[in-house]
């Protein structure tokens, strides 16, 4: 649980519910990693792709966490922007290993970094470099160069490389979040 524990205490948070968005592309791993995220007793076994959207809610000892899984399907990502207002941090998941697409996942950072309910606010915006267990995986400085994130002046950002399905690389962001 300790990623929610640290994002309240970085937000300088009490007793207060914080809404976390976790966007990217379909396939990239968002469902895995918030998965991981919770506590233990409460992980699925399963995991289906995500049709629309799901909201996981979290308690922490300070904190009631509710975090909107978006799905990525071409889609459904028009309607990430309605819930554009009620975000507090931002977790943009990446699939390190699908270079054709990374140009989409481009595209969709843009127009979310150009939103004007994102565009003027300083969210923390935490970026899994996710899959680096696959053999066609891209670095994290790679990816970090394709996405252009060095031209984000604005907002607090890190990424991290990750493999959410055996949770390597999410401590990182936690660390992140926690300084």
């Amino acid at each position: 649980m300790g990623l929610f524990d640290k994002l309240a205490g970085w937000l300088g948070l009490k007793k207060k519910e914080v809404h976390v968005l976790c966007l990217g592309l379909d396939n990239s791993g968002k469902t895995t990693i918030i998965n991981k995220l919770k506590p233990s007793n409460a992980q699925t076994q399963d995991i289906v792709p995500t049709i629309g959207f799901n909201i996981e809610k979290f308690k922490t000892s300070s904190l009631s966490f509710t975090v909107f899984d978006m799905s990525g399907q071409g889609r459904y990502r028009n309607l990430w922007e309605h819930y554009y207002k009620e975000g507090q941090a931002i977790i943009f998941v990446i699939d390190s290993s699908d270079k054709l697409r990374m140009v989409v996942a481009k595209e969709e950072l843009d127009a979310l970094l150009n939103h004007p309910d994102i565009k003027h606010r300083r969210l923390p915006i935490l970026f899994f470099a996710n899959k680096m267990d696959l053999r066609d995986a891209m670095s994290s400085v790679k990816v970090s160069q394709l996405l252009s994130l060095e031209n984000i002046k604005d907002k607090p950002w890190h990424i991290c490389a990750s493999d959410a399905l055996k949770g390597e690389g999410l401590q990182e962001g936690v660390d992140w979040l926690q300084g």
